[in-house]
């Protein structure tokens, strides 16, 4: 196989990867999921099949033009850090998750999610089925049920988590309704004086999706709560999408606050 030959052949594969990326955060978009994660994911993959497509007339340009030179590496430098903190994150969000509580004494606060009229969406009966799992485990611990109610949404998701742990046999009265709340700073705000109300103290256990259990925690700490995690597993076909959009929301949090 000649020289050109081989650039063809990769430059073809490079494609086909760059496309099947692009897809990959696509596909939520036709299940009505549009946030920054999947458009972050189709913005990296439509910029990296443009920059194969236009390498030559570009690498012209990286030579002849000492501004277009110093605004590629530029960017090539911001890309890497981005690649290199990402890594970093998503370390931490996989050693979040994996805290399970050495006991079933503390509190446990299941973090809403999106409720359809009044049916929980799939990725909030994982974290109700989770929690679920957890409680019938341990009999002692409380449940607080964390999440206002959307424009679109009939019930609040405190009042759905709290209706489907009912049904599978969790007693009311082990449950606490945080009905207010619209972001996961306000999910955990409130349930710590959800938590001071009852008289309930020690640690949390919060229940959410695996990708979320880093955010969670260091927004729990910061409200003095010490954290443990129970994840509910996110279906892998939406995971890359959410996995971006919380390294992209903990990024904003270190520098924003």
């Amino acid at each position: 196989m000649s020289i050109n030959e081989k650039g063809t052949l990769l430059t073809v594969c490079l494609y086909l990867i760059f496309a099947a990326g692009f897809m990959v955060f696509f596909a939520p978009v036709t299940a009505g999921i549009i946030n920054f994660g999947n458009a972050a994911g189709m913005a990296l993959f439509t910029a990296l099949f443009l920059l194969v497509m236009f390498r030559n007339r570009l690498l012209a340009l990286f030579r002849e033009n000492i501004f277009f030179r110093g605004t590629a590496l530029f960017i090539a430098a911001l890309f890497l850090a981005f690649i290199v903190i990402s890594a970093v994150i998503s370390a931490k969000m996989i050693i979040a998750a994996k805290n399970i509580p050495p006991s079933g004494n503390s509190t446990v606060i299941v973090l809403g999610c999106k409720v359809k009229g009044e049916t929980p969406s799939l990725m909030l009966n994982k974290r109700i089925m989770a929690a679920c799992n957890f409680l019938k485990e341990n009999p002692e611990a409380v449940c607080i049920a964390s999440g206002g109610q959307g424009s679109d949404e009939h019930i609040s998701e405190a009042e759905c988590i709290k209706r489907v742990l009912v049904e599978n046999g969790i007693s009311p009265e082990r449950i606490i309704l945080e009905d207010k709340s619209t972001s996961t700073k306000e999910n955990i705000r409130f349930s710590k004086e959800k938590m001071t109300e009852n008289g309930l103290d020690g640690s949390v256990t919060i229940v959410t999706d695996i990708y979320h259990q880093f955010r969670a925690s260091l927004i729990a700490e910061k409200n003095g709560l010490e954290t443990y995690a129970v994840s509910s597993r996110t279906s892998l076909w939406l995971l890359p999408t959410y996995w971006l959009r919380e390294i992209l929301a903990i990024m904003y949090g270190f520098v924003f606050g």
